[in-house]
């Protein structure tokens, strides 16, 4: 077991030095749209070094790195790995030029067509499930009757919410598939979000680098820290301002 640490403790030891330091974002970077204390020391020290690895399901890559430039820490949309986005990627790979319903937000709804998949609720091959503001009972209704007459379904990540900037939690694609559980008992989940490894070993593949030459830094042990254990990566657990709790998972020696 072990405690949690704060941002500037964490800059202060070896893990800033490592071939890649692998961040999440929500509680970790960012909350409520607003950086969080000691984040610019850590992209100034880190430089290329830094990938961004989250379960956000509502951006791309290149929507994140503009919104990231925009609060005054860039981060190209390369070293950016995100369960939406890489998601839509996948079901473009298996089921290219299908007809997917996506219940997800405008970017990634995009993607899909970009992709060249065929937007269609009404009569799909599969179906997305992300973080879509705009799910309604009737999207629920719908669409749990298409799993249940066997329509494949890929969820981007399964939490079931993320840290606003006081702590308390925002409903996540996690909780939205929580409803279409409760109406499926034993429907069985299908996803590459953390605590799945597939995000980090994409990024730890992208960088270049062997699993032991990173450290993985997140807020949360259930999705953060297992994805790292899986993936052979160092994990720290940090610390947020403000957060409602500190939870201590293992630390994963490299």
């Amino acid at each position: 077991m072990t405690r949690a640490v704060g941002m500037l403790e964490f800059l202060s030891g070896r893990g800033p030095d490592k071939a890649a330091v692998i961040a999440d974002l929500d509680g970790c970077l960012i909350a409520s749209g607003r950086l969080l204390p000691h984040v610019t020391e850590l992209f100034a020290r880190c430089g290329d070094r830094l990938w961004i690895v989250s379960n956000n399901s509502s951006d791309t890559a290149d929507t994140l790195s503009a919104r990231l430039g925009v609060l005054g820490s860039p981060v190209p949309a390369s070293h950016i790995v995100l369960a939406g986005e890489q998601t839509v990627r996948l079901m473009a790979q298996e089921r290219p030029g299908q007809r997917i319903a996506i219940y997800a937000t405008e970017p990634l709804c995009t993607l899909g067509l970009q992709l060249g998949l065929i937007p269609d609720r009404a009569a799909p091959d599969a179906a997305i499930l992300a973080r879509d503001p705009a799910f309604s009972f009737s999207c629920l209704s719908r669409l749990t009757a298409q799993v249940a007459r066997g329509l494949p379904l890929m969820t981007t990540n399964p939490d079931a919410s993320h840290p606003d900037g006081d702590g308390h939690p925002v409903p996540e694609t996690g909780a939205l598939w929580a409803a279409l559980a409760a109406a499926l008992p034993g429907q069985a989940i299908r996803t590459i979000g953390k605590p799945a490894p597939d995000l980090l070993l994409l990024a730890l593949t992208h960088a270049g680098v062997i699993p032991c030459d990173a450290v993985f830094i997140g807020d949360t042990p259930e999705t953060d820290g297992v994805a790292a254990r899986s993936a052979g990566v160092e994990f720290v657990l940090l610390h947020r301002p403000g957060a409602l709790a500190t939870q201590t998972p293992e630390v994963q020696p490299c």
